[in-house]
C-alpha cells in the first residue's frame, strides 16, 4: 500500500511540476522593468522567452515576438533549449508512469517491468526538473548582472542609460516547479524498490532412493522380491517355512543340504 501511494503521490507531484514548467515558458513575464526610481511610469515593459511586451498607463498593451534567433544572446538560448528540453522529457515520463502505476494493470505485465517503467520515469522526471531549474537560474544570473551593471552606469552619470529589468514572476514559477518535479521524480525512484519482487529462496528438498521396492526399516534389513505374497496368506497345506539369512538372499544350510 506504501508503495502504491508513493508512486501515486510521485506521479501527481511530478504532473504538478511539469505543468508549471509549461506555464513559466509560455509566460512573459521572465524580466520585469524596475520601478525603483520612477514609481510613476507611462509605460512598463517586461519581456519572455518569446517576445517582449509593453503596457501603457491607459492599460493597453502590446507585445512583439523575437522574429531573430541569431540575434538573441546565446545564453537566451540555451535557456529556451533546457526549457524545451524539461517539458519534452517531462511529458514522455508521464506516459512512462502512467503505465508502470501498480494500481493499472495492462495485460500479463510483470511486476519486474513496472519497477523498470517506474524507475526510468523517475530519472525523467528529475532531469527535467534539473533542467528547469538551471534555465531559470541561468536567465537569473543574467538579470543580475544586466541589473548592476545599469545601476553602475547610473552612478558614473552616463547618458543613454537603459532600464534595468528585475525578476518576472515566471522565474518564481520556474523555480517552483522544477523542484516539484525533482521531487516526484525521487519519489518515483523509492518507489521502485517496492515493485521489485523479493528474490526467490531455495528450500531443501530431500530426496529418497529411487530403488524399485525397497523397504527401509530400522531392524534387521529383509529385501523382499516385491513379487512374494504376504507371509501370513502364503502360509498353507504343505508349505513350509524356510529359515532366511540376514541377508535375505537364501536359506539357512540344513542338515539335509549335505545327504
Amino acid at each position: 500500500m506504501s508503495t502504491t501511494l508513493c508512486q501515486v503521490m510521485g506521479f501527481l507531484v511530478s504532473s504538478l511540476g511539469i505543468a508549471g514548467s509549461i506555464m513559466a515558458t509560455a509566460m512573459d513575464t521572465w524580466s520585469t522593468q524596475d520601478l525603483y526610481d520612477n514609481p510613476v511610469t507611462a509605460v512598463f515593459q517586461y519581456q519572455g522567452l518569446w517576445r517582449s511586451c509593453v503596457r501603457q498607463s491607459s492599460g493597453f498593451t502590446e507585445c512583439r515576438p523575437y522574429f531573430t534567433i541569431l540575434g538573441l544572446p546565446a545564453m537566451f538560448q540555451a535557456v529556451r533549449a533546457l526549457m524545451i528540453v524539461g517539458i519534452v522529457l517531462g511529458i514522455l515520463g508521464l506516459f512512462v508512469c502512467i503505465f508502470a502505476l501498480k494500481c493499472i494493470r495492462i495485460g500479463s505485465m510483470e511486476d519486474t517491468a513496472k519497477a523498470n517503467m517506474t524507475l526510468t520515469s523517475g530519472i525523467m522526471f528529475i532531469v527535467a526538473g534539473l533542467c528547469a531549474i538551471t534555465g531559470v537560474s541561468v536567465f537569473a544570473n543574467m538579470l543580475v548582472t544586466n541589473f548592476w551593471m545599469s545601476t553602475t552606469n547610473m552612478f558614473q552619470g552616463m547618458q543613454n542609460v537603459q532600464n534595468r529589468y528585475t525578476f518576472g514572476s515566471a522565474l518564481f514559477v520556474g523555480w517552483v516547479a522544477g523542484g516539484l518535479a525533482l521531487v516526484g521524480g525521487i519519489m518515483m525512484c523509492l518507489a521502485c524498490k517496492g515493485l521489485i519482487p523479493e528474490e526467490s529462496r531455495y528450500k531443501a528438498v530431500s530426496y529418497n532412493a529411487s530403488g524399485r521396492n525397497i523397504s527401509y526399516r530400522t531392524g534387521p534389513y529383509k529385501v523382499g522380491s516385491g513379487y512374494e505374497a504376504d507371509p501370513k496368506t502364503r502360509k498353507g497345506a504343505g508349505y513350509e517355512e524356510t529359515p532366511r539369512s540376514e541377508d535375505g538372499r537364501r536359506s539357512y544350510p540344513s542338515k539335509y543340504d549335505y545327504v
